[in-house]
């Protein structure tokens, strides 16, 4: 199987209709840890590059009425995104071990990695969408958030091999309140301020 974009588009295609399937070919491959690692970094490289692209697809949109970025610049916003997807590996694979599943941390991997292409693909159109038709970018965001948690069920049943979804899905809402909550107690033990809504 080649790894160029041809065949992946088409294979992610394929995903969204059947992603417990395309997932379990994936896995049949067999890759090295090493070879899926460097995956991990090529995707989060690709992310930022599009997170960068928008940013100025937005200036160019709305000129100065947008404000500086939230992160400092594309280092830090990779770094971040890098440790998220390090933490989800290994949430998907110690979490769905303890709950009984047969998976394989390589296989744990695979899916974080596949799971960011689609969402890099997915955010490409969004790129395209903030220059041409703004308002389409808004609802592929949304699509995107839903398209996460859907393919995220799916990937963690094909690795351990569960089969309720609904409990599934369960667990990643209660994960990510619990990373939530954890992170919160670690801010404020740190002395940072929490972030605040303001006032439009």
């Amino acid at each position: 199987m080649s790894f160029d974009l041809p065949t992946l588009v088409p294979l992610a295609l394929r995903t969204l209709r059947a992603p417990q399937d395309e997932a379990r070919r994936l896995m049949a491959l067999d890759l090295p840890r090493d070879v899926l690692w460097q995956s991990l970094l090529l995707v989060v490289a690709l992310s930022v590059i599009l997170a960068e692209l928008s940013d100025y697809a937005l200036r160019l949109v709305y000129g100065d009425q947008i404000g500086g970025g939230i992160l400092a610049g594309p280092f830090v916003l990779a770094g971040l995104q890098l440790t998220l997807l390090i933490v989800m590996v290994h949430a998907i694979y110690w979490l769905g071990r303890a709950a009984g599943g047969e998976g394989r941390f390589e296989d744990a991997i695979l899916v974080v990695v596949w799971l960011q292409f689609i969402l890099v693909c997915l955010q490409a159109v969004q790129t395209v969408a903030l220059v041409v038709l703004p308002p389409l970018a808004w609802l592929i965001g949304v699509l995107g958030l839903v398209l996460f948690m859907w393919l995220l069920t799916h990937f963690i049943a094909a690795v351990h091999g569960f089969r309720s979804l609904g409990r599934i899905f369960a667990g990643i809402l209660a994960a990510m309140l619990a990373v939530a909550m954890i992170l919160s107690l670690l801010l404020s033990m740190a002395g940072l301020p929490m972030p605040e809504v303001s006032n439009v």
